[in-house]
């Protein structure tokens, strides 16, 4: 009768745990549907964000040359799939970088509204730029001075951004 009574309260006891256990998943999978529905939702202005912050910042050296104007854009917003070819003609004919964060399907049309750029970064290395800038808001436009610093930036459309250039 004791092994029994050992069994019963054996059982008890994985019964409880497996219910706290599972209790704990479904509370991380609410967190998880929540943060996928704040991404969902798509990169996008707002929170503060104000790419003015970024004038006076050094951009980083690239190889083979540092850009002189540059777009940051995300595949999963909607407005940088808008003002991307927007983006591209802007720039024809200038040292010119688009930055594209993301990967999959998006990304790859963003690419390809993008060809017209001379320069496409596309992946980690796009990611890790955006971030040592402090781009937060898409899409970010640049103009970077012949020093390194950036002497412009805006948002949502690439208007202004070539303005007083030269040629």
């Amino acid at each position: 009768m004791a092994f029994v009574v050992a069994a019963v309260v054996l059982v008890g006891v994985l019964c409880v745990l497996n219910m706290l256990l599972t209790f704990a998943v479904l509370r991380r999978l609410r967190e998880h549907t929540a943060e996928l529905a704040r991404l969902a939702a798509g990169p996008a202005l707002g929170g503060g964000y104000d790419p003015a912050r970024l004038v006076g910042q050094t951009f980083p050296d690239l190889e083979p040359e540092r850009p002189e104007l540059v777009g940051v854009f995300d595949a999963q917003c909607s407005g940088c799939h808008k003002h991307a070819p927007e983006f591209a003609t802007a720039v024809r004919g200038r040292a010119a970088l688009a930055v594209v964060t993301g990967t999959g399907p998006e990304a790859e049309a963003l690419v390809g509204l993008l060809r017209e750029v001379p320069r496409v970064l596309v992946g980690e290395e796009a990611g890790g730029l955006a971030y040592i800038l402090g781009v937060t808001g898409f899409p970010t436009y640049l103009r970077v001075g012949g020093d390194g610093t950036i002497v412009w930036a805006g948002s949502g459309s690439p208007e202004g951004m070539t303005e007083s250039l030269p040629g």
